[in-house]
């Protein structure tokens, strides 16, 4: 386990009195009185940036670590993993990237723990990312909000629907800002599309269909050898103590393959729930539904089934698991036409749809400059809410983890948006949370 002292280290610098103090500065991200000019051109003073650290260190956070570095007027201080291999791996690839951006000979501002709580100790850390397996998301970031930091949360946002209403909660108590990692909010092209459908473009929405992956299953996986450089029992966590494959986890993060992880009930909610996050996440954007959802849930007759899920909103609008042959996507299904909408197209029939200018009386969405991260950088510095806030992301991973529910049960779910929780069915709401694992901490 890698561990070093919670106090900055100063790095190795250069001669000179400029270079000293231009390389300590950058190091630490928290000295006020550097004035700009010994910072280089075109940086942001450190008493500027918001001081990050990062909690879960594998795949996911290499494109997270280049969005905040290069993109964001925020500073990586600090980073944790339960993988030796993947801290190391962290502090090497954020310094590197700090040296390349700020042409300096090396870097050596980052420290890395074994423990997040080592991590939300630091008072010079203002705000955390995680981006850890789900099953670990509302527990940290819970002890991060109570610690006094901010939290960019990946999606889904949290594993359990309970874990969802306390982290609404903790927000509320805290004034902490969340913003989920819900992205695709951020992008042009998946705003347009939902200005389209808000706005009565395609007429009276009457059918939505949503494509992403299967429902979570059990986990499966042959026995492997444990790798002598993880915490295991920290790695499962409240989760159930899991026999180790690395296609569940890899040691690094050089593999040509997302975790598994993602796939099984004990640490994620299929991949059902990892892009319908965002997926749905869009139906409820372009509906206007950020703070509520379907109110009935009927599952396909075969419980073998991983497609079919029918959805109803109270408005009659109904959503369908289903897929149109279109990859992951949405697909807007309305009076006056239909609108297909993913990663790689977006496209109306009639064609003349898309191409229809906004008129000063129609709803312009949250427009994040497609940049989510900075968008949660400025609602940090400002104390306002980010794009896709905690509400938000709640009710968008609800959906997701009641449609695991209804394909689990294999019966029709009522669905109380406003006490959130099932009608009628004790059996379901005992699914709306877990017991959780004690393990030493």
């Amino acid at each position: 386990m890698i561990y070093m002292s919670k106090k900055n280290k100063i790095p190795g610098v250069k001669k000179g009195r400029r270079n000293f103090i231009r390389n300590t500065a950058l190091s630490l991200g928290a000295i006020s009185i550097i004035p700009r000019h010994v910072l280089g051109k075109g940086y942001t003073a450190p008493s500027d940036k918001i001081n990050l650290g990062f909690i879960g260190l594998g795949k996911q956070s290499r494109g997270l670590a280049q969005r905040f570095t290069g993109r964001t007027s925020a500073q990586i201080v600090a980073g944790c993993d339960v993988w030796t291999t993947k801290s190391a791996w962290f502090k090497q690839h954020v310094q590197k990237a700090y040296a390349k951006e700020r042409k300096l000979k090396d870097y050596n501002g980052i420290e890395v723990y074994g423990e997040y709580k080592d991590l939300l100790d630091r008072d010079d850390i203002d705000a955390v990312v995680i981006a850890t397996p789900d099953h670990w998301h509302a527990t940290m970031a819970i002890d991060a909000m109570n610690k006094g930091k901010d939290v960019y949360l990946e999606k889904p946002l949290t594993h359990r629907i309970s874990e969802g209403i306390d982290l609404v909660k903790t927000v509320k108590q805290t004034a902490k800002i969340l913003q989920t990692g819900s992205m695709q909010r951020s992008s042009e092209n998946f705003r347009r599309a939902c200005e389209i459908v808000r706005n009565g473009y395609l007429g009276e929405i009457q059918k939505i269909l949503v494509n992403v992956g299967d429902p979570a299953i059990d986990y499966d996986l042959v026995e492997e050898e444990m790798p002598a450089e993880v915490d295991w029992n920290k790695w499962c966590g409240p989760a159930p103590l899991l026999t180790y494959n690395h296609r569940l986890a890899p040691s690094n993060n050089d593999v040509d393959f997302w975790p598994d992880w993602r796939k099984f009930k004990e640490t994620g909610g299929g991949i059902l729930c990892d892009w319908g996050a965002h997926m749905f996440d869009i139906a409820q954007w372009a509906l206007g539904m950020d703070h509520s959802g379907p109110v009935r849930y009927i599952p396909p007759s075969d419980k073998n089934e991983v497609r079919g899920l029918r959805m109803f909103y109270e408005n009659g609008i109904e959503m369908v698991h289903e897929d149109f042959d279109r990859g992951w996507g949405v697909r807007f299904i309305g009076s006056e036409g239909t609108l297909d909408v993913s990663r790689g197209y977006l496209e109306t029939n009639p064609e003349n749809i898309l191409s229809a200018e906004l008129k000063d009386r129609d709803t312009r969405l949250y427009n994040s400059n497609d940049n989510h991260y900075q968008d949660w950088i400025d609602a940090v510095k400002n104390r306002t809410n980010p794009l896709c806030d905690v509400e938000t992301g709640h009710r968008s991973a609800s959906i997701c983890n009641i449609a695991n529910i209804a394909y689990q049960l294999g019966r029709t779910l009522e669905w109380d948006t406003v006490e959130e929780h099932f009608k009628g069915d004790a059996q379901a709401n005992t699914l709306r949370s877990r017991t959780d694992r004690k393990f030493d901490k």
